[in-house]
């Protein structure tokens, strides 16, 4: 199913609020962290056999490139808010 159809409520939201790039990024994060939460719980019983008290190396690695990803499309949220400003 489309992300478009799955959290269509979600978009139609975030668009009318902040406009369709940063509306859409937004639910992108959302996404994003949802995804963190889910790994997450696996992560509790998915760890690491050197430290129990960590995730899996694997783990690890999606939890750093989705936080990552999460930072980036910040960063990418606060140009277009300072651009808008700028040219408003």
């Amino acid at each position: 199913m489309s992300v478009f159809y799955d959290r269509q409520a979600e978009l139609e939201k975030h668009e009318f609020m902040m406009g369709e790039a940063r509306g859409r990024l937004a639910v992108t994060l959302d996404v994003l962290t949802d995804a963190l939460i889910l790994i997450g719980q696996h992560g509790v019983y998915c760890t690491s056999a050197r430290n129990p008290n960590v995730p899996a190396l694997d783990l690890q690695s999606v939890l750093t490139n989705i936080n990552g990803a999460k930072e980036l499309i910040s960063s990418v949220m606060e140009k277009i808010r300072l651009d808008k400003e700028a040219a408003g």
